[in-house]
């Protein structure tokens, strides 16, 4: 993994630090020493390796994938399955923000791992393609499974552009590499990706001759599975999703010139079944949503972008008071997610605004905003989806 400073130039850093924890390059003669001695069964000289294995589970992403580098005994600790359990049942792991961006000049895609705490970005390897692939972000559907830190990128096009695949791809945190998994039954691009009670879902999307699709299919990734799921009740022409109270709800949004009313449904996946989103939900949907833990909320698409939460029990919005959405640092296309009760909103050039809500002394929601710049080699790039992951 490549860290990116502040000033946009990619280089592995001397020393790396993270809270009260610093790592610094070892000389050569040194690393080779250490990593004779580690060879030797023993993880760090002069130390009980259980007392070892303590201090490389308390390692934080990223920097695993350069520790992994200072002998085969910590390689092969840091990928055991069981330090792996061992860090996930301490609740060692933490959020990162992973980013799946374009740069249309350069037709380049490119993943980014953002460290919410610190602001760092760290570049993920590039994700494996067919030779005669073409750089098409549309093509693509990202989820994740946060807890399991992996994330899941489906479909792309063939060189024609015109050939969806079903590829499944599947990153790993604990590794910092992709491994390709059982592919989707259904090839498709221009389609949305889920993650519904443990699993991720593929939904409609266009077929290689064109046509919109109803189809929607789970995958496993424990089995390493793919399972047809109840069809979407229509083919919509648009995608915006998102999970509220475990149930699966998807709209096509409104658009210009907003001469036909948007369509949405919402998917129950205990019961595999379908029904038609409530008509407020729908009709109030105009924009970029995020759950912010269990408020829904939305950044509108036109004018100033205002905000909006979703009141299930009236099944209506209501703007969001405090500040206003800035518009200025924060340019259209833009993702967002939500994270610790603040919702990460990143924009055209990867910019990040945080939004941290709380209750006004009316009991209304308001929001006040805190902007991250991105580093400069990030310019060129625009956001075609943000996930969440623990690692």
């Amino acid at each position: 993994m490549t860290f990116v400073s502040n000033s946009g130039h990619r280089r592995w850093p001397s020393s790396c630090s993270s809270g009260d924890v610093m790592f610094t390059r070892i000389p050569t003669s040194s690393s080779e020493e250490i990593s004779t001695r580690n060879d030797n069964n023993e993880l760090i000289p002069g130390l009980p390796n259980d007392v070892a294995e303590v201090c490389l589970l308390h390692l934080p992403y990223p920097y695993q994938a350069l520790v992994r580098s200072v002998s085969s005994s910590w390689n092969k600790a840091l990928t055991d399955p069981t330090l792996l359990l061992s860090r996930n049942s301490l609740s060692l792991s933490l959020p990162f923000l992973f980013v799946f961006a374009f740069n249309k000049s350069t037709a380049t895609i490119q993943f980014q791992a953002l460290d919410p705490r610190s602001g760092r970005w760290f570049v993920l390897p590039p994700i494996p393609s067919e030779k005669d692939a073409v750089s098409c972000p549309s093509a693509f559907a990202c989820a994740s499974l946060p807890r399991h830190g992996k994330l899941v990128v489906l479909g792309g096009v063939g060189s024609d552009a015109h050939r969806p695949t079903g590829a499944t791809m599947v990153y790993r945190t604990s590794t910092n590499q992709w491994s390709e998994s059982a592919p989707m039954p259904t090839p498709r691009f221009s389609f949305e990706a889920c993650h519904v009670t443990g699993k991720i879902f593929a939904v409609g999307g266009s077929s290689t001759a064109g046509e919109m699709l109803t189809a929607v299919e789970s995958y496993d990734h424990e089995t390493d599975t793919w399972t047809p799921s109840a069809a979407l009740p229509a083919a919509f022409s648009r995608y915006s999703w998102v999970v509220v109270g475990g149930r699966l709800c998807v709209t096509e949004g409104w658009t210009w010139p907003f001469m036909f009313s948007p369509r949405g449904a919402e998917y129950d996946a205990e019961s595999d079944t379908w029904r038609q989103m409530r008509r407020g939900m729908r009709d109030g949907w105009t924009g970029v949503s995020a759950m912010v833990g269990d408020r829904l909320v939305m950044i509108s698409e036109y004018g100033d972008c205002p905000m909006k939460v979703y009141d299930e029990d009236r099944d209506t919005w209501h703007y969001i008071g405090g500040e206003k959405f800035p518009c200025g640092p924060l340019r259209r296309p833009f993702t967002a997610t939500g994270l610790d009760g603040k919702i990460f909103v990143i924009s055209s050039g990867l910019n990040v605004g945080i939004g941290s809500l709380y209750d006004d002394e009316n009991g209304e929601v308001a929001v006040t905003w805190q902007i991250l710049p991105a580093p400069s080699a990030f310019r060129g790039f625009s956001p075609s989806s943000c996930q969440v992951l623990y690692a």
